[in-house]
């Protein structure tokens, strides 16, 4: 769709509030056109200010709220509505979830055509200080004569002023003024481009992205700063050369995190691929174990496993797991993540799951009575012609992209002759728009 070129309309417009888009948005009507409002809710009649005209459809920012939702709360941040990281939090929780659910239950009945026997509870625990994976970005801004440190400002490549972040572990939440000043008096600060935030149980690393060297006078203010505040310090020079530990000056260059309920402690490094909520990670994995119910006897397939964060806790109760990733890296994590557990019924291979070789490794091979799929945005529609030859009787499918599970699950069901008997939400990312789900199929 092209933008038109004729001129926005100054003057307030005023509308009524009818449900929400997938990414947060309220959904109201002008000129027989529909209008995605920013910061509007369903039930709300609104004002609101045109920002873009399509030749079918409005885009605007809330001006003025004339009537408001029963649903509207007070957001917890004071950067909302600036800062782009969450576009949700003016809207209670219950309603959040609610919003998530019919939105999955929707794209799977208009990608998939389908619809699950049973809607799951949904799955859903801490609201703020969740995050434990972040990417924050930092620039240096001219017109305002200030280091930035955060996120970038809503459908922006600009980063937003903010000084804490409530969705963040308070562990780095409370500190971003902290870090502004300490990246603000480095000598090579403006070569400086992002930190990465990653949070174990008892470990907050901060991986400091360097394009140009950094002095010994940066490098020990950077230890300092790890030492006053707790935090484990690693800088990743210009790619492609690999992150290395500044602080403590140690060779535990790993993080970790517990999963108690199989007696399992998993290793990871600040860059790996881990799930952003700690509080809602093991009830998820708890859910697909109930809804795969892994036997004794059971030889199971986990595609997409990453650093075995299904495949652990799947073969304290299975006969055997095998873990597909994409990732050498994860691949090698993951079997040194079971070695460390005293797992020896596990395999572990590395390939590429968006396409099917010609000549066919061992596991591609096998018959499965279960896999767990646990896919990337994209979904996992290149893997899914090897499914018939498995031959599982049960398949848990974890996904963050509804749309792409609605579209597998439309040809698991409409071409593999499996049932999609019940499906449900994750509330992995509160107060965002993202959403994790859960199904499971079965012959």
């Amino acid at each position: 769709m092209t933008k038109s070129k004729r001129t926005l309309s100054a003057e307030p417009i005023t509308t009524t509030i009818t449900s929400l888009s997938h990414d947060g948005r309220g959904i109201g009507n002008h000129l027989g056109k529909t209008a995605f409002i920013n910061g509007a809710l369903p039930q709300e009649t609104v004002t609101f200010k045109m920002t873009k005209k399509h030749s079918r459809y409005f885009e605007g920012d809330l001006i003025d709220i004339i009537s408001a939702s029963p649903d509207r709360i007070k957001p917890g941040c004071e950067h909302f509505g600036v800062c782009g990281g969450c576009s949700m939090q003016h809207l209670q929780m219950a309603a959040q979830i609610n919003f998530k659910q019919n939105t999955l239950l929707e794209q799977l009945r208009h990608f998939g055509r389908v619809e699950p026997e049973v809607i799951l509870p949904p799955i859903s625990a801490n609201e703020w200080g969740y995050r434990r994976k972040a990417r924050l970005g930092v620039r240096y801004v001219e017109k305002k004569g200030k280091l930035l440190v955060g996120f970038r400002e809503k459908a922006s490549r600009y980063l937003a002023d903010i000084t804490a972040c409530p969705v963040l572990h308070a562990s780095v939440g409370t500190r971003l003024t902290d870090l502004n000043q300490l990246i603000s008096s480095l000598i090579q600060f403006e070569h400086i481009p992002q930190v990465e935030v990653a949070v174990g149980d008892s470990t907050t690393a901060l991986v400091f992205r360097h394009m140009a060297e950094l002095p010994e006078a940066d490098l020990e203010k950077l230890r300092q700063f790890g030492k006053d505040f707790g935090f484990h310090i690693y800088l990743q020079p210009n790619t492609p050369l690999p992150i290395t530990k500044l602080w403590p000056e140690d060779q535990n260059v790993f993080l970790t995190y517990a999963l108690t309920d199989y007696d399992l402690e998993m290793q990871f490094y600040p860059l790996d691929f881990t799930q952003v909520n700690g509080s809602v990670n093991p009830l998820m994995i708890k859910q697909a174990l109930a809804l795969l119910d892994p036997q004794a006897e059971d030889t199971i397939l986990d595609l997409f496993c990453g650093l075995g964060n299904f495949t652990l806790p799947l073969a304290r109760h299975a006969k055997f797991v095998t873990g597909v990733e994409g990732s050498q890296d994860m691949v090698e994590r993951a079997t040194m993540n079971a070695e460390k557990n005293n797992l020896s019924n596990t395999a572990f291979f590395a390939a590429n799951l968006a396409e099917i070789p010609l000549a066919k490794p061992s596991w591609m091979k096998a018959q499965y009575d279960k896999i767990l799929i646990d896919p990337p945005r994209t979904g996992a529609k290149e893997i899914l012609p090897l499914f018939p030859a498995f031959g599982a009787r049960k398949i848990v499918y974890v996904s963050c992209n509804p749309a792409t599970l609605a579209r597998d699950a439309g040809e698991l069901v409409n071409q593999q002759g499996y049932k999609l008997k019940k499906a449900g939400v994750i509330n992995m990312f509160p107060h965002t728009s993202h959403i994790e789900a859960i199904a499971l199929f079965e012959k």
